[in-house]
């Protein structure tokens, strides 16, 4: 069988391995690849090494550079701004690993950071390493590897302390077996958060200054957002086997060019103020929109992608209330698309939809 979505080490394999045959820069202990090569990897070499993330390279670099210091990395973002792609792509060309992941979530508990029991064996047996039950970032200082922790600030805040000692002594504490784990060298932890999420769990102050903070941002320009959405749809409908609908850029700048304008409250000619509606309109779904889109246009359309296979997408996406998003997507339509003579056939299509 073949996994829907390989993790980033293994569909990125060749080129990992390419970059380590080549690469005679000085590496960190436990890295794979030196720094310089790690942020390669990230952003492409224009020849064999495909981009992964489009961004500025400073802050790829910035990034980088803090995991191989004792700090560790906290990429803060809105939603949609790739940060749990960034962190998967991190770890596997440092370590050759992603998988040493941990969910945040309300329900997070202290066992999922440090660690927890087979309680059939701590019954039977009493506490003992066969017992013990290792969380990935237990398993990631064992290993000298990255260890992940998605959405940190969701995770209730006496958990989230339950970090402090492992980043700032390095050292997990086993009091019921009278030991300690050493963090090996190479270990580091990239935890993200989402912008929109502040307030609900805040860092403590001793936690925060842990971690150095690296903000990514939306794509800088409607250009750059139009080229990650096109590389990563191409990308998707290669792996979800889709059949293959001819590339329509034309629509994926349309997609582009209404969610950037309503995120923005103004139009791309900077004439006309809008409303922008509750949702974030992330480039995440934006590479939505157009799959879904690409699947209705190869399955149930003519094999073009048509403004109309998009447009029940952006609506979805668009509006998230009823009542508030409903006045602002019509409002949108009837005073922005409706007075563009090339956009006729989007207009006609989000009207019916």
């Amino acid at each position: 069988m073949t996994a829907l979505r390989p993790h980033a080490e293994d569909q990125y394999a060749e080129e990992l391995a390419l970059l380590a045959a080549s690469d005679d820069r000085p590496r960190p202990p436990g890295w794979r690849l030196s720094p310089q090569a790690v942020v390669t990897y990230l952003l492409g070499d224009g020849a064999k090494i495909t981009p992964k993330y489009v961004g500025p390279r400073r802050l790829v670099e910035v990034a980088v550079a803090t995991l191989a210091t004792d700090r560790a990395l906290l990429l803060l973002g809105v939603p949609g701004t790739a940060k749990t792609w960034v962190s998967e792509h991190l770890a596997a060309a440092i370590s050759g690993d992603s998988k040493l992941l941990v969910q945040g979530t309300a329900g997070t508990a202290e066992e999922s950071i440090r660690y927890g029991w087979n309680y059939a064996r701590l019954l039977a047996d009493g506490p003992s390493d066969a017992a013990l039950v290792a969380s990935p970032i237990m398993r990631a200082m064992r290993t000298g590897s990255i260890a992940r922790l998605e959405e940190l600030t969701r995770v209730p805040s006496d958990v989230q302390d339950a970090l402090i000692t492992i980043l700032s002594e390095k050292t997990l504490p086993v009091p019921e077996l009278n030991d300690e784990v050493q963090a090996q060298r190479g270990f580091n932890l990239i935890a993200t958060a989402n912008d929109r999420d502040r307030g609900v769990n805040e860092l403590s102050s001793a936690l925060r200054r842990r971690f150095n903070t690296v903000v990514l941002p939306m794509p800088a320009s409607a250009d750059e957002e139009v080229e990650i959405v096109a590389r990563r749809v191409s990308q998707l409908g290669a792996s979800l086997d889709l059949p293959e609908v001819p590339t329509a850029i034309e629509e994926i700048r349309r997609v582009v060019t209404v969610f950037r304008e309503l995120r923005s409250g103004l139009t791309e000619d900077g004439r006309t103020k809008l409303k922008s509606p509750t949702g974030t309109l992330s480039t995440a779904e934006a590479i939505s929109v157009i799959t879904n889109g690409m699947a209705l246009a190869a399955h149930f359309g003519d094999g073009t992608l048509r403004a109309g296979d998009v447009a029940s997408g952006i609506l979805g996406a668009v509006v998230k209330d009823p009542v508030s998003d409903g006045v602002v997507w019509r409002e949108y339509l009837e005073t922005v698309v409706r007075e563009r003579p090339d956009w006729l056939d989007f207009y006609r299509a989000a009207r019916d939809a």
